[in-house]
């Protein structure tokens, strides 16, 4: 292990998930809590499911270019505040 922080998401079982035109509520079953959030960060939750990816990992999964770190970073920094993925 490099000590590079990974991310992780519940598995998909985990998670209750409905569409909302724009938006998706997001139902965590551990936490019993209902979060909205946009359709991409759906996207970012699948890629997360139930197994640990680095920074980089979750970056070369979505072809980010370098300019788009930050916006990951604080992305997965507030997934992280609101329960929905882990980060270790």
């Amino acid at each position: 292990m490099n000590g590079a922080t990974r991310y992780r998401a519940p598995p998909a079982d985990g998670l209750a998930i409905v569409a909302l035109d724009d938006l998706a509520a997001v139902f965590h079953r551990a936490s019993g809590i209902t979060h909205l959030v946009a359709p991409t960060t759906l996207d970012l939750l699948d890629a997360l499911g139930g197994r640990w990816l680095t920074l980089e990992a979750v970056e070369e999964t979505f072809e980010i270019v370098e300019g788009d770190r930050a916006a990951l970073l604080e992305t997965l920094d507030a997934l992280a505040v609101a329960g929905l993925i882990e980060r270790a």
